[in-house]
Order: C-alpha cells, then sequence, then structure tokens
C-alpha cells in the first residue's frame, strides 16, 4: 500500500472522523443491510466500528506483520460480523464483532508468521498467542529461560500437554530455517540440513523381501483354493475374499440351503484351505 488512502494512517484517521452509533441508529442499520441488502447501511454500520479494528489489530503489531495488513483483516473480519449479525438479539454489534475481528487477524497471522503451518487446532492457537505472555509471568529464573516447571504451568493453564508448549516455545524462539541451508555456513562443500533427516521407510531389502512373501502367499492360497468344490468355492469367495463379506442369511437364500448349513460349509472349506497351505509352507520349507 504506497498510496495515502490506502495507508494504517490514512485507516486511523478515516476511523477516529467516524461518528459513533446510538443503539437504536445501529439496530436500524443492522437490519437494513441483513434484511434489503442496503450497502450505505452496510458502509456506516462498519465505519463507525473500525476503531474498534484498530485497537485489536494494534495488541498484536508484535507478532512483525504490517499493521495496514492487521488492519484489512480485522475489516474482512468485521464484514464477517456483519454478515452474520442479528440484530433482534439485543446484542451491541461492537460485542458480536470483537470475535470474528480477532479470529480474522488470528487467522492471518497463523498463516504469514512462518513458512510453516502451525496452530490447527483450537488448543494450539490458545498456546501460540498466549505463550509469550505466560512465559514472561510466570518466568522463575534469571536466565530467562523456561524451565520444566514453567512448562507444566503453562500446559496447565492453556489446555494442552508439555511436549507442545516446549515444541510451540522452540518454534516461537528461532526463526525458519531451509532445509536446503548447509549445515556449516563456512564450507560451501558441506552437507544440506535435509540429508540429515531420519527416513522412516523401510530398507529396501526389507521392501523386497515383504513383496517375495507376499506373491508367495498369493501363490499358495490360489493352489489351496483348487482343493474346494464349487460350491465351498463360492462360499469362501463371498464370506472372506470380498470387501463387503457376505451374511450366512445371504448366502443361504442364494444357494437354497439353511445359514447353518451354509456354517457348516465354510468351516469345512476353512479347514480344507488351512490343511493345504500348511502343506505348502512345509514344501517350500524343505525345498528351499
Amino acid at each position: 500500500m504506497t498510496s495515502e488512502t490506502g495507508s494504517p494512517r490514512h485507516f486511523v484517521k478515516a476511523a477516529m472522523s467516524a461518528p459513533y452509533l446510538e443503539r437504536d441508529e445501529e439496530h436500524d442499520l443492522a437490519l437494513k443491510w441483513r434484511d434489503e441488502h442496503d450497502e450505505q447501511a452496510l458502509g456506516k454500520l462498519t465505519a463507525s466500528h473500525m476503531r474498534l479494528v484498530i485497537s485489536i489489530a494494534s495488541r498484536f503489531r508484535h507478532f512483525g506483520l504490517p499493521m495496514g495488513d492487521l488492519i484489512q483483516e480485522g475489516h474482512v473480519g468485521l464484514l464477517e460480523a456483519a454478515a452474520r449479525f442479528e440484530p433482534e438479539r439485543n446484542v451491541r454489534f461492537s460485542t458480536y464483532a470483537t470475535w470474528w475481528i480477532r479470529a480474522s487477524i488470528q487467522d492471518y497471522i497463523l498463516r504469514n508468521w512462518s513458512i510453516v503451518r502451525g496452530g490447527t487446532s483450537s488448543t494450539q492457537k490458545a498456546l501460540f498467542f498466549n505463550l509469550r505472555r505466560l512465559r514472561a509471568k510466570m518466568a522463575r529464573t534469571g536466565t530467562g529461560v523456561p524451565d520444566a516447571a514453567m512448562y507444566e504451568e503453562i500446559a496447565a493453564a492453556v489446555g494442552v500437554s508439555k511436549a507442545d508448549v516446549e515444541l510451540m516455545n522452540s518454534r516461537l524462539s528461532a526463526p525458519d530455517t531451509s532445509l536446503n541451508a548447509p549445515v556449516m555456513e563456512s564450507d560451501s562443500a558441506a552437507a544440506d540440513r535435509q540429508d540429515f533427516i531420519p527416513c522412516t521407510q523401510p530398507l529396501q531389502d526389507q521392501t523386497v523381501s515383504d513383496s517375495i512373501d507376499t506373491d508367495r502367499r498369493s501363490i499358495w492360497l490360489h493352489d489351496a483354493l483348487k482343493e474346494l468344490n464349487e460350491r465351498e468355492l463360492r462360499i469362501v469367495r463371498e464370506r472372506r475374499l470380498s470387501e463387503d463379506g457376505a451374511t450366512l442369511e445371504s448366502l443361504g437364500e442364494k444357494l437354497g440351503i439353511s445359514k447353518e448349513r451354509v456354517r457348516q460349509i465354510e468351516n469345512r472349506a476353512l479347514q480344507k484351505l488351512r490343511v493345504a497351505l500348511l502343506r505348502d509352507h512345509e514344501r517350500s520349507v524343505f525345498t528351499g
């Protein structure tokens, strides 16, 4: 924002010159906007509350983001409040709008304060915005470094775990670091930080071994299914090898037998499969 009309100073000047609204006038403007979509009513309603936006935005200026952007995000929240406001509830618009203004500014800060996304849950957001204040209030050491007791006290106050407090404190205490940055700044040939991130994937030999075992079991099952007659095979396929898993009653209706008979056939088929699979397994062990 380089123009005079778009500067934070202009917002402040315009907000301070806007008149205050009496309760009845505020109520009438809110009704006109909600029922008639009167944009002039909306403009007058929001303009009279811009000083509230500026006041709330100023509380978050220590996060290092442009004040003009904070004010604009607060204005977005103010417009959202105007769209949702219910005049008949007999609540002043400023009381209702405060929550929306603060929430809009906080969401903007969380999106732009760091390239790493943080504070996705309500408790994490509360921790993000209250950690500095709680840490200063509960400081017990002369060095200013939080100790274990302080972490536990902050965690209890916000309703998160001690590990969450420690993680958030480390994030607030240090700037973002690129994974492509070298470990040693003085050495141009040094490895990048990402080279030291442990891989959670299984080792290649384990992957290959699992693949071979899976293929072997598939072959065993295919051969074992040949031991079943047509009706046994159908019951096993529909009961055990399909995602839906047919019920005994539905299979009984299809085959024209009772569900108890289906259960008996299924048990017999599973026993045949068990014998065949054990036989194939023993054969593979002896043959290598």
